[in-house]
């Protein structure tokens, strides 16, 4: 089960006090095919993984600037979702720390999300809570057509995209 925490506060939280979990956050719109992609991912994980301590799996849609909040509380973020990797589809990329940040604020824009993840850690680095720990695993979509599965090359990806997660989640609590 994918949860989706309520973490309003009445003021943001210093660094001190953020939580040490792992949020791994799925972005897209499951009903254009390939843009869900990020979403198909994080109900994979949350299948695969139930009761795994200190991450959180969240469906976080198409974007919008409630999620800032789960952002900014958290110590370590890892976001899935299509890219535009200019590559073949169904191709899988990782983006760590700085090349994450580079990525996001500069890569080609091919997404319907109603805010940008690049406004999203705007706003945390400007509250100066930006994660310390922070990846993007990207997928090159091929298709953004009504549909509510993805592609067969992207359907193909979704399994490397869950292994490239959990890489990052041992990784980073190791």
């Amino acid at each position: 089960m994918i949860t989706i925490t309520d973490r309003a506060d009445s003021a943001p939280p210093s660094p001190a006090t953020r939580n040490r979990q792992v949020l791994v956050l799925g972005l897209g719109n499951i009903l254009l095919s390939d843009e869900g992609a990020g979403v198909h991912v994080v109900k994979q994980l949350a299948d695969t993984h139930t009761g795994l301590p200190d991450v959180e799996f969240m469906d976080g849609g198409t974007l919008s600037f409630t999620l800032a909040d789960a952002i900014v509380t958290t110590d370590s973020l890892i976001v899935v979702d299509t890219a535009a990797l200019e590559t073949e589809p169904g191709a899988v990329q990782v983006f760590e720390g700085d090349a994450m940040d580079h990525f996001v604020s500069t890569g080609a824009k091919s997404s319907v999300h109603e805010v940008s993840l690049s406004d999203l850690l705007a706003i945390a680095a400007l509250e100066g809570l930006l994660p310390r720990r922070r990846a993007l695993v990207g997928i090159q979509p091929q298709d953004f057509d009504w549909g509510d599965q993805p592609t067969a090359a992207v359907a193909n990806a979704l399994p490397v995209a869950c292994e490239r997660v959990m890489e990052l989640v041992r990784r980073w609590q190791a």
